[in-house]
């Protein structure tokens, strides 16, 4: 399988199964908007849930906020987006494509894909610049005083709120600001399906300092991201840290890590953990007029606080668990021929299905009645799916793909210890199917929550 087959079967098996749908696509869709289904929803709660409660509830140095997406249009003077959040492009005269000029070496040109915008007899224009804010207006007129944008990022309203979340939380520095929530940049191009869109989410951290701390914290807080992604099965070894150099850093951070994953499409950022000194505070003081300085009790003094700010997407962190968990395997079919397996192996704690449920034979009315007994049970603790359409084994390799960790079949076996009464031996069991190994064991109803609560937790 070459990489570039690999992105092509996650793409449409996101389509397939209900992960991700081109946005308006019964109208020719929009390019670079994504609509997430019915897995795919499931999938990016999950992870919105383990980040938020890595950082919020196991910790006690950062509390949450969920700030609007319109903010004063000065915000964004303060913060230099307006005037400074831009990119430069080209575009080819002979294709009429349009390309990042920072990209053209990452890009293909569209009539000759083996070669880069340029390089291909098609001559480019002179760079041009483009300010990637999507504008709107707040009121009736759309008139230069009513103008505003649409956020591109998350950390400003943390900013802007530091001194209220601060005094009404009684926090103590250090401490952090977390929220998860939706950003929108004008692309000049959007691609690699959900990695780089113009509407995306956020995870993003803001986490204050005394100024003379930042090199220890930002040291501090890759190692906290690098566990958790691991928390989610993405291993250690797949995340490759890259120590951004001066010249591309930001130009308010002292420092920055990328934290990249190999994408289908190359080595891409994952999740950025940047030193942006004291200079967002800074600004919304000086533009605001109110003062945004913290008296350290410890150190008897006042200053601005530093910030360590680990920003990262959800919608890469969902392409990269693709990435991560998509596999094939060939396996024996029920009568013995060889068959494709695809499968998601997830990590049971973010897999978007936790258990399915399946009666062995749907024309039999008791073990229907009882599948539908255990699925009332378990849908209380896990997010389950029952399914008694077509043969068994059809059925877990439905659940397979899409991830499903677990699965339970009521059978005959399970019938008999309900008609006799008996809770010992193989009675009143059903049996648990494990997706990795296809393993199977037997296991008793009144059990099966707390056997399946163990391994997914």
């Amino acid at each position: 399988m070459t990489e570039l087959t690999l992105l092509e079967k996650i793409v449409a098996l996101c389509k397939r199964r209900g992960f991700v749908f081109p946005s308006s696509e019964i109208y020719g869709g929009i390019n670079g908007v994504w609509d997430y289904g019915p897995l795919g929803a499931e999938l990016k709660n999950n992870i919105k849930m383990s980040w938020w409660k890595a950082m919020t509830q196991l910790r006690t140095d950062v509390v949450g906020l969920d700030g609007s997406i319109l903010m004063n249009r000065e915000v964004w003077k303060a913060s230099s987006h307006e005037e400074q959040f831009a990119d430069w492009f080209v575009d080819c005269k002979l294709c009429h494509a349009r390309f990042r000029l920072d990209h053209l070496k990452e890009s293909a040109c569209p009539l000759h894909p083996s070669k880069h915008p340029g390089d291909c007899g098609g001559e480019l224009t002179e760079p041009r610049r483009f300010n990637l804010l999507f504008k709107t207006y707040v009121g009736p007129l759309e008139e230069e005083s009513t103008l505003t944008y649409l956020r591109p990022e998350t950390a400003q309203s943390i900013f802007v709120q530091f001194k209220n979340v601060l005094e009404s939380s009684r926090m103590k520095i250090p401490f952090g600001i977390a929220q998860i929530g939706k950003a929108f940049r004008n692309e000049v191009n959007p691609r690699n399906f959900i990695f780089r869109s113009r509407e995306f989410e956020q995870m993003e951290l803001e986490y204050f300092i005394p100024p003379d701390t930042g090199f220890q914290y930002i040291e501090e807080w890759k190692e906290q991201r690098i566990l958790w992604y691991e928390s989610i099965g993405i291993p250690r070894a797949h995340i490759h840290v890259r120590d951004v150099p001066e010249e591309e850093r930001a130009f308010y951070s002292k420092k920055t890590y990328d934290l990249e994953y190999d994408f289908p499409f190359g080595r891409q950022e994952l999740e950025g953990i940047a030193y942006r000194t004291d200079f967002d505070l800074k600004q919304h003081a000086t533009f605001s007029g109110k003062s945004l300085e913290y008296y350290d009790e410890e150190r008897k003094c006042k200053y601005i606080p530093h910030v360590v700010e680990p920003s990262a997407g959800v919608d890469r962190t969902l392409l990269a668990l693709l990435c991560e968990a998509y596999r094939e395997e060939e396996v024996l079919g029920e009568k013995g021929e060889k068959e494709k397996r695809v499968v998601l192996g997830f990590s049971p704690r973010i897999a978007p299905i936790k258990v399915g449920i399946f009666p062995l034979l749907k024309n039999k009315i008791d073990i229907v009645s009882k599948a539908k007994e255990v699925f009332r049970l378990l849908q209380k603790h896990f997010k389950s799916f029952y399914d008694e359409s077509g043969a068994i084994g059809r059925r877990y390799r439905r659940m397979d793909e899409i991830g499903t960790p677990f699965c339970v079949t009521i059978d005959f076996e399970t019938l008999e210890g309900v008609r006799e009464g008996a809770l010992v031996g193989k009675k009143n069991t059903v049996t648990v199917r494990y997706r990795d190994s296809m393993r199977q064991d037997r296991v008793m109803i009144e059990e099966l929550v707390d056997f399946l609560r163990e391994k997914i937790e």
